[in-house]
């Protein structure tokens, strides 16, 4: 195999890259200035060098903790419950939400062998137990799917015992959206889910 066709092929395992972009990706390396390629290479190089999960809550970081768990400013009484660390940059970007984050690491699925004990379940009760009170509220906010739904089911049988209030995050029609081209269940869950204007 050339080389040509073994970095396509690397960049065709990164989500939603085909072969087509893939190629693309790779010509454009080739036909651009070398020090580019150098660049990007040395980047990817540093990122797996240098990230890794922050001890606290299981976001990436350069650092033992990552900054969001070592920001005074926080509201420690309040985690957020993500299925990944892209999860938290979208929740925090949206500068809405100021209190902690905690990853999982993924969702429940038990066809493809993933329990409770695959996830960072344990570390989550650990830290609501040794917070001695101070989390009041955990919020899930897995994604809306099947093994999603399971795991946030799960996440509040477990959390509710220990004292805090368990929510989850509202879901229903997108900003911008047409209501004709909305499906049943986001409906049903948008009228479920109304709030007093």
């Amino acid at each position: 195999m050339s080389i040509i066709d073994e970095v396509a092929r690397e960049f065709g395992r990164l989500p939603g890259v085909g072969p087509k972009t893939a190629n693309r990706l790779v010509y454009h390396l080739m036909k651009g200035p070398s020090e580019q390629g150098r660049r990007l290479g040395r980047s990817i190089l540093a990122l797996m060098d240098r990230i890794r999960p922050c001890v606290s809550c299981g976001n990436f970081s350069e650092a033992e903790t990552c900054d969001i768990c070592a920001d005074p400013e926080r509201d420690r009484s309040l985690i957020c419950v993500v299925e990944t660390a892209v999860d938290v940059r979208s929740i925090d970007g949206s500068g809405r939400f100021k209190g902690l984050f905690h990853v999982l690491g993924g969702k429940l699925s038990p066809l493809d062998g993933i329990g409770p004990e695959e996830l960072r379940i344990d570390a989550l009760l650990e830290r609501i137990r040794s917070s001695e009170g101070e989390v009041r509220e955990v919020i899930v906010a897995t994604n809306p799917s099947v093994e999603g739904e399971a795991t946030a089911v799960y996440l509040e049988g477990v959390i509710r015992t220990m004292g805090p209030r368990v929510t989850r995050l509202a879901r229903g029609i997108p900003m911008g959206s047409d209501l004709e081209y909305v499906d049943e269940s986001t409906l049903a869950e948008a009228l479920s889910g109304r709030r007093e204007m």
